[in-house]
């Protein structure tokens, strides 16, 4: 029997709302890294944490000291702690792995926890007919283009960056997430590869869908949900953080969403 969790949580955004709200939402998440110091073996951080993050050679954003601090702790108690890329962690460099000890992970990727398989995905670039996006992707990703924006003043480039932002959030809350979308059908598609769960973010709506013999979990937010995965060993279940664990109120639970292939593809 597992004496310890695993748990994962995603788009906390940092930075992005006023200060009052910006401190209501550090206490809580706060609350639930001790929680997670108490009572977990791994935590996986599944994107977004900040809404806007750039490290320089000797520069990293203030106003985040006190989380940090927190992750810091818990890794070196032997905690493991994985960062999963998202949207608005592009310029992610080596101050998580040098100076936390928390791997940086800039692809999806499968692992196996406790005899049970798992996709992770930030969820981005997943929507249908996203193709603006992948080409942004790219764009911001580039070495060169990180290059260039490293020699502006930290000053300049935060407010860009945060307008950037914005931006982004926007775009992504008008694309479609229905049923239909390349969320559900990406994980539809790992589950015929034989994984058990596929959990991803970026939506900022927590939901639930079985697919075949799998599930898959959409973390929600840190914004309006405040909602979490917690893997036991044997089941994961979507909860919701209001100082205590609880179960999640607003995820939809749904079966046989994705209509499966009969034929390979060509």
């Amino acid at each position: 029997m597992m004496k310890k969790s695993i748990f994962f949580f995603s788009d906390v955004h940092l930075g992005l709302q006023d200060a009052r709200l910006e401190k209501a939402k550090e206490r809580r998440l706060l609350e639930f890294l001790t929680h997670v110091q108490q009572h977990g073996e791994q935590l996986f951080i599944m994107g977004d944490l900040f809404d806007y993050w750039f490290e320089y050679r000797s520069v990293i954003p203030r106003g985040y000291h006190h989380v940090i601090s927190k992750l810091a702790t818990m890794a070196e108690e032997g905690i493991a702690i994985r960062y999963v890329a998202g949207n608005h962690d592009f310029w992610l460099k080596d101050f998580f792995p040098n100076d936390l000890g928390i791997p940086v992970h800039t692809e999806p990727f499968g692992i196996t926890l406790h005899g049970k398989r798992f996709y992770l995905h930030h969820g981005d670039g997943l929507a249908l007919r996203d193709t603006g996006y992948r080409i942004l992707k790219a764009v911001l990703r580039n070495p060169v283009s990180i290059f260039l924006y490293s020699l502006l003043h930290p000053d300049w480039t935060a407010p860009i960056a945060r307008g950037s932002s914005r931006t982004s959030r926007e775009y992504t809350g008008q694309k479609d997430f229905g049923e239909t979308d390349g969320m559900v059908r990406f994980a539809d598609e790992k589950m015929r590869e034989g994984y058990d769960f596929v959990i991803m973010g970026h939506r900022h709506h927590p939901s639930e869908h079985v697919l075949g013999s799998g599930r898959y979990i959409n973390l929600g937010d840190w914004i309006n949900h405040n909602t979490y995965a917690e893997f036991n060993g044997t089941e994961v279940r979507l909860l919701t953080w209001n100082g205590t664990p609880a179960p999640a109120s607003r995820p939809t639970a749904r079966k046989g969403t994705v209509r499966r292939r009969t034929a390979p593809r060509k």
